[in-house]
């Protein structure tokens, strides 16, 4: 068997990092393409190594030389007119080569796992297309299979329908060919289309010729959750770095891009705090349906998107602000107060005190096990501090822990004797047991307490962290016009507006999730619990704290997850977390994801 490498590109996508050189000349990690894909050749005991190339063609053939000589043969052919065609061209210049032996055929700007090409070789079938579940990055050429796993047409991009996108698969680019199928069929079919179709097409459309007359026999051979990526401009090469940095650097390579994990739909993302079980399907439908106008035409401003807001809660529009999401609006208020004395516990959500001066912290710092405080705590301790703002997340972030509604609003009644404002985040507060009555949105209670001021993201229990919706909401009217002039005229795009408008349809549909959500809780609670190095703080939120007794630091836990395509939060990198205390936390899934990071922790 054989093998040849397509390697006659420009690779102009990449821009500057292909100016002097072909792409196989990329690192990823350290390592040039060409060399991570020779010395994975080189473990197949080929009998050559053909590599026809093009582009800055003496660059390549001076780099390799005579170093993999011990290795494998390798030879060259060259294309002189790689400016003019495409990679049938290429391929056309090896026919007389590719009719000598059995083959692996392989595009240059690949990175992959090493058993992709041990599967290829063991597999029985003489001619293989490696494929893969076709996914959102994926680009270019897509086949459907039958039950045989028999390849019956390629897709071109021309035909490619979005709403077919669940019966594709991608071809890898990898694939394995026998002497008899190039002799007797693929190299005449690909005279045949050239010289009617010209150089400027791929040799993948050959297949689909010859597959429409069913005389291919080409069968699939689907990946599993093995590793690879294809490298046509600078976010791919940032992406496939990533996914194959391994040891400390995957950990952080993978939080460098912390917020946008959805391009990596291997990574079970256990950093993310949302509620899995909302928005519905039918919800989610309402939303495609409307898309062509969402997206062409302008959202509302602040008066409408205030008015939706309020109708979302039930209260005011004049105690409604609309942010871009909760983020937006911890900015602009914590700024509201930079002359002021900010009463802080610890540990917490960073984004607050990350928005205040150092100087302006007055902390709290819980010294229990379970990283937990009353009201009363509270109240004692701020009692003869000189502070004008409390702030209260509650359910708290990282800890989970809760004070109860009739517990903060005695909390409310202290600061206002006090002159203190107290600003709670309500964030999670639809995770906790009895959800429907621990929420301060209501208007008596906002009238009750003008120095009372509630945050909360939509994002979190609502399940929408992409539309970017967070409210702040107070009865004191001058303090909330005075923030409605801060954020821009269109800070919530179309999207954003138009869920918070049919919100109320699915109101139902939300109460339920929120059950279903506390009920996993509660199993995954007692999970988590039969693991016999962790010791789990209850919660009342969507994530447990959890404190790492024994076998592993967090480092060195948060470490294995990763190496498990799992990522958790190491939170003894946070501030205030206990004298040496190793701790992590898991976000709560649904059922399928909860139980898979329970198999791997008890593997662990």
């Amino acid at each position: 068997m054989q093998a040849i490498i397509l390697a006659a590109g420009m690779g102009k996508r990449l821009g500057e990092l292909t100016k002097g050189n072909t792409k196989c000349m990329l690192e990823v990690n350290g390592t040039r393409l060409i060399d991570r894909v020779i010395n994975q050749l080189s473990k197949l005991q080929l009998e050559r190594l053909i590599l026809v190339v093009g582009y800055e063609r003496e660059n390549l053939m001076k780099y390799i030389g005579n170093r993999y000589d011990s290795q494998i043969k390798i030879e060259f052919i060259e294309n002189p007119i790689y400016d003019k065609t495409n990679n049938i061209y290429s391929l056309a210049l090896a026919k007389e080569e590719l009719c000598k032996d059995d083959t692996l055929l392989l595009e240059s700007d690949l990175i992959f796992d090493d058993e992709l090409l041990r599967m290829l070789i063991e597999n029985e079938n003489p001619n293989l297309a490696l494929v893969d579940k076709y996914q959102t990055w994926m680009d270019g050429t897509m086949v459907r299979i039958n039950e045989e796993k028999e390849i019956v047409n390629f897709i071109p991009k021309s035909a490619f329908r979005y709403e077919e996108v669940e019966e594709y698969y991608k071809t890898v680019n990898i694939y394995k060919f026998s002497k008899e199928f190039l002799t007797n069929v693929y190299v005449p079919f690909l005279d045949a289309y050239s010289k009617v179709m010209g150089n400027n097409g791929y040799y993948e459309q050959v297949l689909r010729v010859i597959t429409h007359l069913h005389r291919a026999n080409l069968k699939a051979l689907p990946l599993n959750g093995q590793k690879w990526y294809e490298i046509d401009d600078v976010q791919d090469l940032d992406i496939a770095s990533t996914i194959f940095s391994d040891g400390e650097t995957k950990y952080h390579e993978y939080h460098k891009r912390y917020g946008g994990f959805w391009r990596f739909p291997q990574l079970l993302d256990y950093c993310y705090l949302v509620n899995p079980y909302f928005p519905t399907k039918r919800m989610k439908d309402e939303m495609r349906a409307n898309f062509d106008t969402l997206l062409s035409e302008y959202p509302s401003g602040m008066y409408v998107n205030s008015l939706l807001a309020a109708k979302y809660f039930g209260i005011r529009q004049e105690y409604t602000v609309v942010g871009n999401g909760a983020a937006e609006l911890i900015k602009i208020v914590m700024e509201e107060h930079t002359d002021k004395k900010v009463g802080v516990m610890f540990p917490t959500f960073d984004e607050y005190p990350n928005r205040l001066k150092p100087e302006q912290i007055v902390p709290f710092i819980s010294t229990k096990e379970d990283f937990g405080y009353t009201a009363d705590d509270l109240m004692s301790f701020f009692a003869d501090k000189d502070i004008s703002i409390l702030l209260l997340i509650n359910p708290d972030n990282p800890s989970g822990n809760f004070i109860p509604k009739k517990d903060v609003l005695r909390l409310a009644e202290w600061a206002e004797h006090k002159g203190i404002k107290l600003l709670v985040d309500e964030s999670f507060v639809d995770f906790t047991d009895d959800f429907e009555d621990n929420s301060l949105l209501h208007n008596e209670i906002l009238e009750r307490f003008p120095g009372l001021m509630v945050m909360k993201s939509i994002s979190k229990s609502y399940g929408v962290p992409g539309l970017r919706l967070g409210v702040f909401v107070s009865s004191d009217e001058e303090l909330i016009a005075k923030l409605k002039k801060e954020v821009s005229i269109w800070n919530i795009n179309s999207f954003g507006e138009f869920y918070l408008q049919i919100f109320g349809k699915y109101e139902n549909d939300y109460k339920y999730a929120c059950e279903k959500f506390i009920k996993e809780r509660n199993i995954f609670f007692e999970e988590l619990k039969q693991i016999p190095f962790l010791k789990v703080i209850p919660s009342q939120a969507n994530y447990f704290l959890c404190e790492v007794t024994k076998k592993y630091t967090s480092a060195e836990l948060t470490q294995k997850l990763i190496e498990n395509d799992v990522i958790i939060s190491n939170c003894s990198l946070k501030r205030n977390m206990g004298n040496n205390k190793q701790l992590v936390r898991f976000a709560i899934r649904d059922r399928k994801d909860d139980s898979k990071l329970v198999e791997i922790l008890h593997r662990l």
